[in-house]
């Protein structure tokens, strides 16, 4: 059940704000096998200028369709299963015209007892939810 953030600068529609979100569920649903309804995406756009995203010394340029997708997640996954998440969102996110220099993936990792779906409880831990298998 990953929570998937995904930040843009203003300018993009509704639609391709819509397949952004679609095509990075599409990359977790393949890789890790998710139900389809564990689709937990908060899309923000944000005025030109708010999003500082530059190289971190790997010598490119990040144009302003920069896309930051922070997913948070379960612990559990191996480095090779994310490294696929990886190749699969950049190689999705390519096919609706988004430049691999424009993806940046922040994946954050925590237990079955950081999360709530409601009503003030844990239901991983009460057992209303079965835990995930990884």
């Amino acid at each position: 059940m990953p929570l998937v953030r995904i930040d843009v600068n203003e300018g993009r529609t509704r639609e391709e704000l819509a397949t952004i979100s679609r095509t990075v569920h599409d990359a977790i649903l393949a890789e890790y096998g998710i139900p389809e309804r564990d689709y937990f995406h908060i899309l923000t756009e944000h005025p030109q200028g708010q999003i500082v995203a530059q190289d971190a010394g790997l010598g490119f340029e990040r144009s302003s369709g920069v896309v930051m997708i922070q997913i948070f997640t379960q612990g559990g996954r191996s480095q090779d299963a994310k490294s696929a998440l990886f190749a699969a969102i950049a190689k999705g996110l390519g096919e609706v015209g988004i430049a691999g220099e424009d993806i940046f993936v922040g994946y954050v990792e925590n237990t079955a007892g950081d999360w709530s779906f409601g009503f003030g409880r844990s239901q991983y831990v009460t057992g209303e939810l079965a835990v995930p298998a990884k």
